[in-house]
C-alpha cells in the first residue's frame, strides 16, 4: 500500500465511511437505582437475574445498593437517592402514607419471621413472655409477625416490652442475654441457633398463613413511577425470567446464590431461607394480582402499621398498589 492509499484508508476509518467493517455501536442501557435487603426472600430474584443477564437483556443497568432494613430503604427512596426498592413487609407501610407506588411482588414470607426465646431465662411459652423484653426492629416484617403471634396466643402486645433496635443489634442483645426473646427474620436465625445452643424457636410466621400472609416486593418513587412505566415493564420482564428460573431450577439457583452472593452462609442455611418463603411463577401471580388476593394481603399489613402508628387517614392498598403494569407486561 502506498502513502496515498494508506492516508485514504485511515481517513475512511476515522470518518466511519467503511460502514460494513465498522463495529456496531452498543445501545445505551437504562440505569435504574435499586435499593434492596440482603436476604434470599428479597434479593434472590435480583442476583439470579443479574447472573443470568435477565435485566441486561431488557436493556437495564441496575445500580444496586444494599440496606439493613426496609425502613432505611424507604427513607432513601423518599430522599431521592433511589428509583425503586425491594423489601419485605415494609412494602405495606410507607406507600400507605403516600410514599411510594407498589408494582411488583416477590413472594410470601411464610416462615422468614421467627420468634426465638432463651429457656435459660425461664421463657418456654408465650405465657412466659408477659412483662418480658422482646428485641426486634419495629415497623418491619418481624414486628408484624410478632404482633400476630402474640395476639394469636392471647397475649396483648402491651403486655410485653418491645426493644426497638436494628436487627443485628437485636440479635446481639439476645445472644448476650440482655433480652430473653427476639423477633427476627432469616438468616439472623443462624446466628441465634449457632451462638445460643439453648435457644428455642417459639413460632414462625407459617403458623398464620394464609390468613395473615406477609408479602414482600417492589415499590417505585412517586415521581419515578408514571414517567418510567416502560422501564418498569422491562424490570418486571427481567424479574419474571429470574423468578421462573429459580422455581424450575431451585437446587442450582440456591447453589449459585450461595457460591457467588452468600459465601459466608452455608448452603444448608440458604436452602432453609428459600424454604421459608413461598414463591409463585410469574403467570400464577397474575391470578392473585387480578382477583384481589395480593391487595388483601397488602391491606392486612397496612392495617397493622397504621394502627401501630396511630394513623387513621391513610392510602388503602387498592390505591397504592397498581397491578395493571404487571398484568399488561406478563403474557397469558
Amino acid at each position: 500500500m502506498d502513502r496515498r492509499q494508506f492516508l485514504t484508508t485511515t481517513a475512511g476509518l476515522a470518518l466511519g465511511t467503511f460502514t460494513a467493517a465498522a463495529p456496531a455501536i452498543a445501545q445505551a442501557k437504562t440505569k435504574v437505582r435499586v435499593g434492596y435487603l440482603h436476604t434470599v426472600a428479597v434479593d434472590g430474584q435480583i442476583w439470579t437475574g443479574m447472573d443470568r443477564g435477565s435485566f441486561e437483556k431488557q436493556g437495564l443497568d441496575l445500580e444496586l445498593r444494599q440496606f439493613n432494613t426496609g425502613l432505611e430503604i424507604f427513607q432513601a427512596l423518599i430522599g431521592g437517592s433511589l428509583d425503586v426498592l425491594a423489601t419485605g413487609a415494609v412494602l405495606s407501610n410507607f406507600p400507605a402514607r403516600g410514599q411510594g407506588k407498589v408494582f411488583l411482588i416477590n413472594d410470601i414470607e411464610v416462615a422468614t419471621a421467627q420468634l426465638w426465646v432463651r429457656s435459660d431465662q425461664g421463657i418456654k411459652s408465650f405465657e412466659d413472655l408477659k412483662g418480658k423484653r422482646i428485641a426486634t426492629a419495629t415497623g418491619t416484617t418481624a414486628h408484624v409477625f410478632l404482633d400476630r403471634a402474640l395476639r394469636a396466643n392471647k397475649i396483648d402486645p402491651k403486655e410485653v416490652e418491645l426493644v426497638n433496635q436494628t436487627m443485628p443489634a437485636a440479635v446481639t442483645a439476645f445472644v448476650s442475654g440482655a433480652v430473653p426473646a427476639v423477633a427476627l427474620w432469616v438468616p439472623f436465625n443462624v446466628t441465634v441457633r449457632d451462638k445460643v445452643p439453648g435457644a428455642v424457636k417459639l413460632a414462625d410466621a407459617s403458623a398464620y398463613y394464609p390468613q395473615a400472609a406477609i408479602i414482600g416486593g417492589w415499590a417505585a418513587a412517586n415521581d419515578y413511577y408514571e414517567p418510567n412505566k416502560e422501564t418498569l415493564a422491562k424490570l418486571i420482564k427481567g424479574w419474571a425470567d429470574a423468578n421462573d428460573y429459580i422455581i424450575a431450577n431451585s437446587t442450582e439457583a440456591m447453589e449459585k446464590l450461595q457460591k457467588d452472593h452468600y459465601s459466608q452462609t452455608p448452603l444448608a442455611d440458604i436452602n432453609e431461607s428459600f424454604k421459608a418463603q413461598k414463591m409463585f411463577t410469574s403467570k400464577d401471580w397474575k391470578r392473585m394480582y387480578s382477583d384481589g388476593t395480593v391487595t388483601n394481603w397488602l391491606q392486612q399489613s397496612t392495617d397493622f402499621f397504621m394502627a401501630n402508628a396511630g394513623i387513621k387517614d391513610f392510602t388503602p392498598a387498592n390505591k397504592y398498589f397498581d397491578p395493571s403494569l404487571y398484568l399488561k407486561t406478563i403474557a397469558t
